[in-house]
This record gives structure tokens, sequence and C-alpha cells, in this order.
């Protein structure tokens, strides 16, 4: 959970405001400093409110405009929102934690490892005067593969050795049909922008972005050592190669059928598919010794690596794998080429003016690469026994809920909600942290060298994932680590995950009254967990199987509700002329309204021998759902914006409460809101 037309030139006025208005604030602000202690803002913030709006007219704006004008967005952000600034508050208490972990004289292994990891990333001197020496062995050995037969014996290695992606993506992954084992798969990859669309739109902003793209290889390839002419003729050939995979590649709305993304082969299959190859090899070489079958999850597009790898000139397949050797390195090394890499993918793609301060990139770097070692020293200082208990408490009263919603459901046949039912009991609830944390006693980390311990992180990972084939699947591990503002559902593990960094004020405060408590964090468990009933998650049983347990009919009476929330957030605009595409983002969609409405139902069952009172001017229930948008306010950059509508399966803020609230008549009653207005959406739209 990452949480209408007519808005659409506000939205990029407000933003263009917005810009300027930050760079006048942060020259005003003072450095900031390392946290000792969490800041504290409450779960329902009256200040972020504007109550000049009609919340029956833009009830985001009711609760969200007070925040937008008082929180510009910082120069070193695409975006600015709650759920950022919370990241930043985390952040900042973390780079507190590891000054002091790099600076004590008795530390613990914990200490060390993080400590001694900060510290070399902060180094900058160093890394400065490193330039482009990390990564000489590699570029010299590229440099040497003066045929095809040598650049097809040297793939493996440099896909095992190197940080970075070359043509595609392999690694170790749930079996979709049998979720108790793991087994080898085989994905889409090797490009450079964030998506195929990039390569294949025509319009004026994307040619315009291709050739700074190419603009960009050309400056990492003269980093390396090559000439102008050479580097622009390796750039070129980059951006072929890239573009033919682009071709190959399913969208992303066709990846969320996860049918379409299973497929599987045997390795005598995949050989015949990719015979420029030697797959048996190549497995040996991440860590393997024997693969029989595997998910080969896009076919074709494994296909047109086998025909790029046999008919791309040899000279072009070299400059390739040059350029992505920069690209995968070029945030690790030195400030000029780092800086290059920052420029386009962080301020020509999305918009952010300046480098974030380095404390804040090596404190994401540690979180990145030693996450659960960290996060012992995050949770150990935030996250107290009764948040831990409270917040289970709030999650086994929302899974209450969603069984009587489930059975209250008047298109759905006895049958169907059986499994449904029986999926739900076996959810499981991770809420925190992991109750046996990541052993990094392995990974050799150094007080100096920054590229050398990312560079054995990276290969640490890599490691730790091949390590898990032919062993039972760990339903203890988590996918983020414990200070991660954010919360996510399993579909192959039947989960909801929610780390204590989303479960920090003001998202879930334990000083306030359950009201935006439940409103705020309420609705996010419950987003997670209608992602098990979302268009994805409907298609896993609850061990995690992917399994089809509907019946004809209940299917169609599924997709015949979620295409009237699709209908409803196509017709929004996100900026120019760009709607959000709702087959990409109606999984979250329809998260985002059966989660509100749970959230809900176990805030009246909490409250319901309660006398509960108005505050601040609001009713209760008002509470509840001012408490329930305020997650979602924030700020962003037009071209963050058309980044966003491109990949991003969630919708914008604005409509992530718009769209929610309209089909809800327990607001409307709320707030008054009539048939007529815009915050009530005839006819309304429900799923679960």
């Amino acid at each position: 959970m990452f949480r209408p037309a007519s808005l659409a030139l506000a939205a990029g006025i407000a933003a263009g405001l917005a810009l300027a208005a930050a760079t006048s604030a942060l020259a005003q602000q003072p450095e900031p400093k390392p946290l000792t202690a969490m800041p504290y803002s409450p779960s329902l913030d009256v200040t972020s409110m504007d109550r000049t709006v009609d919340p029956c007219t833009d009830f985001y704006k009711y609760s969200c405009g007070g925040w937008m004008k008082n929180n510009p967005i910082p120069a070193d952000q695409a975006s600015w929102s709650v759920y950022g600034k919370l990241t930043n508050e985390n952040q900042q208490f973390l780079w507190g934690i590891l000054e002091q972990d790099a600076k004590l004289a008795q530390r613990n292994t914990v200490q060390q490892k993080i400590g001694d990891y900060y510290a070399a990333c902060m180094d900058t001197s160093a890394i400065d005067a490193a330039g482009i020496k990390p990564i000489e062995a590699a570029l010299k050995r590229i440099d040497k593969l003066s045929t095809r037969e040598a650049i097809l014996t040297a793939l493996p290695y440099l896909e095992h050795e190197l940080m970075g992606t070359f043509f595609f993506n392999s690694g170790v992954e749930q079996d979709a049909e049998n979720s108790d084992v793991m087994m080898v798969g085989i994905g889409a990859g090797g490009l450079g922008l964030p998506d195929r669309d990039y390569y294949l739109k025509t319009d004026d902003k994307s040619v315009a972005l291709r050739t700074k793209y190419v603009a960009l290889l050309v400056k990492l390839l003269v980093d390396s050592g090559e000439s102008e002419a050479q580097a622009k003729a390796d750039a070129d050939a980059t951006m072929r190669i890239e573009t033919a995979l682009a071709k190959s590649q399913l969208t992303r709305v066709e990846r969320r059928d996860p049918h379409k993304i299973f497929h599987r082969t045997s390795m005598a299959d995949l050989q015949k598919m990719a015979p420029a190859i030697d797959w048996p090899v190549y497995f040996r070489v991440q860590g393997p010794k024997s693969v029989t079958t595997l998910n080969v999850s896009q076919p074709a597009f494994v296909k047109e690596i086998n025909a790029e790898l046999k008919d791309e000139p040899v000279d072009a397949l070299r400059g390739y794998l040059r350029a992505h050797v920069m690209l995968g390195a070029a945030p690790s090394l030195a400030q000029p080429i780092a800086q290059a890499h920052f420029d386009f993918f962080s301020t020509t793609l999305r918009g952010t003016p300046s480098m974030p301060p380095r404390w804040k990139t090596c404190v994401r770097a540690v979180d990145r690469n030693l996450g659960e070692a960290l996060g012992q020293e995050f949770v150990a200082r935030t996250f107290t026994p009764q948040m831990k208990a409270d917040t289970d408490r709030m999650t086994q009263q929302i899974e209450a809920a969603m069984k009587q919603e489930i059975e209250g459901l008047d298109w759905m046949t006895p049958e169907t909600k059986k499994q449904a039912l029986e999926k739900l009991h076996e959810v499981r609830n991770k809420i925190g942290y992991p109750t046996t944390w990541r052993d990094y006693t392995a990974l050799d980390v150094e007080k100096t060298g920054y590229f050398g311990n990312a560079l054995r992180a990276s290969r640490f990972e890599e490691a730790r994932e091949w390590n898990k084939l032919g062993k039972p699947v760990d339903r203890n591990e988590w996918g983020m680590t414990p200070p991660t503002v954010n919360a996510y559902y399993d579909p192959s593990m039947n989960d909801i995950n929610f780390p204590a960094g989303v479960l920090q004020p003001p998202l879930y405060d334990p000083k306030e009254d359950a009201a935006p408590n439940y409103g705020n964090t309420g609705s996010t468990i419950g987003h997670e967990l209608t992602h098990a009933f979302d268009d994805e998650g409907r298609q896993f049983d609850g061990k995690g199987n992917l399994r089809d347990w509907w019946t004809p009919a209940d299917a169609k009476g599924f997709e015949d509700r979620i295409n009237c929330i699709r209908d409803q957030y196509a017709g929004y605009v996100v900026v120019d002329d760009i709607h959000i595409q709702s087959k990409l983002t109606s999984g979250e969609d329809v998260a985002d309204l059966g989660g509100t409405l749970l959230g809900y139902m176990a805030w009246k069952v909490q409250t319901a021998t309660e006398n509960l009172e108005d505050k601040d001017g609001l009713t209760p229930d008002q509470r509840y759902f001012v408490g329930m948008a305020q997650w979602a306010c924030e700020n962003e950059r037009p071209e963050n914006q058309r980044a966003n509508a491109l990949t991003d399966p969630h919708s914008p803020g604005w409509a992530r409460v718009n769209g929610v609230v309209v089909n809800m008549p327990e607001f409307q009653k709320a707030f008054g809101c009539k048939v007529g207005q815009p915050m009530v959406h005839v006819p309304a739209c429900k799923v679960w």
C-alpha cells in the first residue's frame, strides 16, 4: 500500500507553486540533525484540514488542504506526503543510531556491521578519489570479449558477480502452484528505463526522454574511459537492444494476471527456447548444481533475448554490457558519476531538483542491504509490546469484519463463500518485525571501501536467495525491513505484513482515540487484507497456490463489480491529458474501498460500549473519515505524476480518498452529502 478532469490543471499549477515555495522554505530551514527520539504528530491534525472546502464537494481538500499548503516539496524529493514525511523522520532517527554505532568503542556484531557500512558510505573523499577504479577490472574484462562465444561464456559470470541487470533477471521464487516449494524463475529485465512503455510511446515527451537517456549513457561510457565516438556508438546500440527487449515484454496490466507470468518449463525446453545460452552452466554459476524445471515468466521475452544474443553485432553486445555495468554501479561511485545518474533518473524522470544529503543516501543504503540488522535497533527504541498487542487486536477485528462481509454477500454462492472463508482463516498476520532476525554473519563489512561493501552485500543477498532452493519455504520471512513506512500482502504466502515503521505517529498514534487510528491504520490493515480478494489475490487459495476456486457465475459477479470501479477511476485525470490506468490500479482501488469499510466496521465494534463525543468540531464518524483521508495528504511534481501514471499500480492520493468515499453511504451520512454532489457516486460501486 503506498497509499476529475477539472482538477488536472489545478494540480499542475499547485505543483509549480509548491516547487517555488519549497525552494524558498528550504533556504530558510536549519540543517537537519540526527534524531535521538522520534518526533510526535497526532493521527488527526486539524491544522492539516481546510474547512473552507465543502467535504461533499472535495473531501480530500477538506481533509488535506492545510497540509498541502504547509508542506511544500523538499528539493530532494519528487513528491512529499504524510508517508514521505514519516519516512524522512524515521531516517533521521536511524541516522542518529548509525552515527552512534559508527563511533562506539565497544560494539556487538550488529552495531559493527551497520556502523561500518554507514561510515564507509559517508567517506565521500575516499569514494571520489577512487573514481572508477572499483569497476575497472569488470570493464577490462568486457573489453576483452572479442567474439560472440566469449560474450556468451562470460554472461553467467557477469550476472553473478556484478550489480546491474544484463538482458534478463533470474532467481528463486515460490512455485505458484505449490507454494511450499521454491523454484527457479526467469523474468524479464535488461532495461535501463523504468518500463517497456518508455521505449514504445511516440509522443514528444517520450521521444525527448529517450534522447536524454542516450545522452546519459554517453556520459557514463565516457566516464568509463571510452572516447566520445565509441560512447555514442555503444549508447545507440544499447538503446536499440533495450527497445527490442521492451517490445517483447508484457505490459504492467498484463502482468497483473498471474496466469500470464507462470509457465512451468523444463530445462530442455528452455534450452530450445534460447539455445544461445548454456543454461546448465548459467545456473551452476549462480549457485544451483542442478535445475530440472523452472518458471519462464515471459517466454516471448526469452526468445527475444536469444535473437539479440545471436544476431546483434559483437561490438553492440559488448557496448550494452559496458553500459549496464555503469548503470548498476553509478550510484555507488564517485560524485560526478552518481550525479549524472541522479540527474536523469530523479531530476529528468521525476522532477527532483537536488540530490539528497549524504546522510540520507547512506541511511537508505544500510536499510537496503542490512535492513534487519538496522531494524533491530529501530524496533527496540520505537515499537513497544503494547503497540504490537493493540495492532494485533485491530487486525483480528478487521478480519472478523471481513468474515461478516463475505457471509453477507448476496452475489456469491455458498460454494465460493466456503472457499473464501477458508482462505480468510488461513491469512497470517505479521506485525512489526520478524520472529527471527536475519543472520548477516557471512557478510564482510569494512569501515573503508564503500563500493566493496555494496558489491559484497549484493552478492550476499544473491547467495542467500539462491540458497533457498530445495529447502522448505520460510513463511516467517519478511519482504520489507522493520523501519519501512509501508505494508503489503503476499498472495503466495497468504500473509499481511505491517512493519514497525508504518505503525508510528501520525499513522498510528497510541495517544489518540480510536476513530482516527482505525480510519488510518485500520483502513490500511483492511486494505492489505482486501488484496487477498482483489483481481490478483482472488486467484490464489488459502495455501498460496494459484488455483481457481470460484464458480463461473461468482467470477463474473466479481468482474462486474470491479469493472464499476475501473470505469469510475478511468475518468480521473492525473496530469495533462493522462488518465488513471484503471486496469493497472484496480487492485489498489478495490483494496482502498474495501479496507476503509472494514476499518469502519472494526471501529464500530471497538467502540460499541463507549459514549463517543464530538471533538475539534467533528463527530466521531467524521473523525474516522478525516483520519482515513489524512494518510494520503501529498504534493507531487508533474514529472513524477507522469511517471507514476505509467508505472504505479496506485492511484494519486486525492483519488484514493475521493474515489473511496463517493461509494460509501457511511461517509455520506456522516457529512450529510446528497445525490448530485460530487462526493456521491451513482450507482455506488462495491465489491466486498
